[in-house]
């Protein structure tokens, strides 16, 4: 069966178009637009006209290609923003009316779980348990489980909300470092209450702040999704990346060849959340995992669930 996943965060809006058989995927095309759905939702409680527009743009790019790919069956998820927009219908008829299809805006419980299925396809299963953290726009999720998800917690700490919240200065000053610091803490320890984050053998981390970090501690001139697929980062590279980035102001982290252009604004907030996921769980090393929720979406649209 040929499915199209869309998977529409606080960031970034995302494309699987994939082959199922057997519960296994053959990937046909993966495309993303950085267009920043979330833009001033934490302080308004509404999306932005432009950012309505922005994100609209390219879904009429990915229906275009769905409809070139000759897909079968499309599932649309929508995150921690559109939760949190109170004029989400704007979004959800125009999704409609180029898509022909209903925006289910999940809820963080089954975002994390669909991170978790993403994330953990390839890995081997003597890695387990293990405890998934998917870094995003406006929420990160934590996992822990085995084959399937045993706990899970959504908190509201995501690269652009911190950012918003926090960072007014470029580079931020380290009073406005040690407010997100603080605020990052509070929410990890939340999700420790349900989530036993210490206890996984294996740390995996997915979604674009990961894998920006990745690419940095693999010191790649250009993104490389293969080269970062499935790499061991270590905590020492973590923490030493968030330095980086915190030191450099936005020219310099646009001038790194890995840095896509839609993460330079949000980079250093996610980044520093990923420092501090690695300090409160005691990890030594993550895993950094280019399958993610995306792949979960499309992993359920031939499963049914």
């Amino acid at each position: 069966m040929r499915v199209a996943a869309i998977d529409c965060g606080t960031n970034s809006i995302r494309l699987l178009i994939a082959d199922v058989e057997s519960n296994k995927l053959r990937e046909v095309v993966r495309d993303m637009e950085i267009v920043r759905l979330g833009q001033g939702v934490d302080q308004t409680g509404e999306f932005h006209p432009d950012a309505i527009k922005r994100t609209l743009a390219a879904v009429d790019k990915f229906a275009a290609e769905i409809a070139r790919r000759g897909v079968q069956k499309i599932r649309f998820c929508a995150t921690s923003a559109t939760r949190d927009a109170t004029n989400r219908n704007l979004f959800i008829d125009g999704v409609r009316e180029r898509l022909g299809i209903e925006v289910e805006v999940i809820t963080g419980v089954e975002e994390a779980e669909l991170s978790f299925v993403g994330a953990i396809q390839e890995l081997n299963p003597s890695f387990a348990p293990f405890l998934v953290v998917d870094i995003g726009g406006g929420s990160t999720e934590i996992v822990f489980g085995n084959k399937k998800v045993e706990s899970a917690k959504s908190v509201n700490i995501g690269c652009v909300r911190m950012s918003e919240r926090h960072f007014k200065d470029d580079p931020p000053t380290q009073n406005q470092i040690e407010l997100a610091r603080a605020d990052i803490q509070e929410a990890i320890a939340l999700a420790g209450t349900e989530v036993p984050i210490t206890q996984a053998k294996t740390l995996v981390a997915v979604a674009g702040t990961a894998t920006t970090v990745a690419a940095a501690a693999l010191e790649l001139n250009t993104y490389d999704r293969h080269s970062i697929h499935l790499s061991h980062i270590s905590a020492v590279q973590v923490h030493e990346v968030s330095e980086m980035f915190k030191n450099m102001d936005r020219n310099q982290r646009m001038k790194l060849g890995f840095m896509h252009p839609g993460r330079v604004d949000v980079i250093t907030a996610g980044s520093l959340v990923l420092s501090e996921v690695m300090k409160a769980t005691r990890a030594t090393e993550f895993i950094a995992s280019e399958t993610d929720i995306l792949d979960g979406i499309a992993l359920s649209i031939a499963s049914g669930s």
